[in-house]
């Protein structure tokens, strides 16, 4: 049965009234650096800050490792139905975040027993991925793009590598026609944006995602689509086609950007340089400490509060949004490890894949794991004397708030060829 929840302009629905000197959380500029933004926040408001989102439209962020921990964990009180938000009378149907925030009936906004039944269908079923064979699936589809641009000598290790490995990968998975494969990238990166093309290019992956389902219900193969069809939580071929739009968007630009922002870290940062005194630091290492001070996936819209609550010394209305800072929650100083000091290198108590029951569900973090170092590994194997086309400060970030990850990343190195 339905949850109803009180309509608007009761006072459940009654916004908070946030405090004066609210952040803007949009606008030009605030993407450039945006460790020093949660630290200004952090200084400023505290573990939970009052911020505008695009349009003035109020929410809570929260900055703090704690405070991002105790909604993360309480799923009674910091719930993911966002129908519970009081705002909604303010909202434009073309809102710039409406895919982050419009009520979809996928796993994403599930709850209780439902959830659990959802996640569980995908956990299963990606547990059914061999772990060695995705190894040699994603060290064949890297070494296929290294060598459409080897022979070169040099390349946008953006455009031409992070960004399409990662779905190529999910695509054999899935069992995807490969000729979809470039239209896929970009329509998902366009969704993941906060641009106006957000919600057609939505759009444009769903439709694709409903062909394949269909047919896979119609002509199972050995692949996610076909196990999440045949799975005893009996899903409808409808929750099938949005739970993986859900797996795909979350599979595609993280993944992209830890690829990418590893590959920058280790061709800027001389502590994983190769010398003549010893080995570089590890890829494992490198991909560990970007996920704590450069995550893919920087904040996180959200969780709705269920009933008045305390957090962090703020009070918190029934029906606000909360934005989880994960990127900021692992800067907190209280717990962020120092990387340029020994023995810290192994500390994954980040929150880059959040936490709780809403968290990636096992073993999404450990699939893309294997696929960030396996194309890191293969590209400094194959490209040994790779090195940065561009001065480290000339290297531009995506402007997005949520997403932490370059524009391009050129390179340059000693032309190869790939043995015939």
């Amino acid at each position: 049965m339905t949850e109803q929840f009180p309509p608007p302009g009761c006072p459940a629905h009654a916004p908070s009234a946030h405090p004066s000197g609210a952040v803007r959380l949009y606008g030009e500029g605030l993407s450039g650096d945006p460790a020093r933004l949660y630290r200004e926040l952090r200084r400023e408001h505290g573990p939970v800050a009052p911020v505008l989102l695009d349009g003035d439209i109020p929410a809570w962020f929260v900055l703090g490792y704690r405070e991002v921990h105790q909604v993360t964990s309480n799923n009674e009180l910091f719930q993911r139905d966002s129908r519970r938000w009081h705002a909604w009378e303010s909202i434009p149907a073309d809102w710039s975040l409406m895919p982050f925030v419009g009520y979809q009936p996928s796993v994403m906004f599930a709850e209780g027993a439902e959830h659990r039944r959802r996640s569980g269908a995908i956990s299963d079923a990606l547990l059914a991925i061999d772990q060695f064979e995705l190894r040699q699936i994603c060290e064949r589809l890297a070494d296929g793009l290294i060598d459409a641009f080897a022979g070169s000598g040099e390349a946008d290790l953006m455009a031409d590598y992070a960004l399409r490995l990662p779905l190529l990968v999910v695509t054999e998975l899935f069992g995807i026609d490969p000729t979809e494969v470039p239209q896929l990238v970009h329509d998902i990166s366009e969704s993941l944006d906060e641009g106006p093309g957000a919600i057609d290019a939505h759009q444009r992956v769903a439709a694709r995602m409903a062909r394949l389902v269909h047919a896979r219900k119609e002509r199972p193969a050995a692949d996610v689509p076909s196990r999440l069809l045949a799975h005893h939580a009996k899903l409808a071929e409808e929750e099938v086609v949005i739970d993986l739009l859900v797996v795909m968007a979350a599979a595609q630009q993280p993944t992209a950007n830890w690829i990418g922002n590893t590959l920058r870290l280790m061709l800027t940062d001389d502590r994983f340089a190769v010398s003549l005194s010893g080995g570089r630091r590890s890829v494992g290492q490198a991909l560990n400490e970007v996920l704590w001070q450069d995550t893919p996936t920087q904040n996180y819209i959200g969780r709705w509060a269920a009933r008045d609550t305390q957090l962090g010394g703020r009070r918190i209305r029934a029906g606000d949004l909360l934005v989880m800072g994960l990127a900021a929650a692992n800067n907190d100083p209280q717990v962020s490890p120092d990387f340029t000091t020994a023995g810290t290198d192994s500390n994954q108590a980040h929150m880059s894949f959040s936490h709780g029951e809403h968290a990636c569900p096992y073993p999404a973090p450990e699939i893309a794991e294997v696929i960030a170092q396996a194309a890191v590994e293969v590209l400094l194997d194959r490209l040994p004397d790779v090195v940065l086309a561009v001065p480290a400060a000339d290297l531009v970030w995506h402007p997005s708030l949520w997403m932490r990850g370059l524009t391009a990343l050129p390179v340059e190195f000693t032309p190869s060829y790939a043995p015939r």
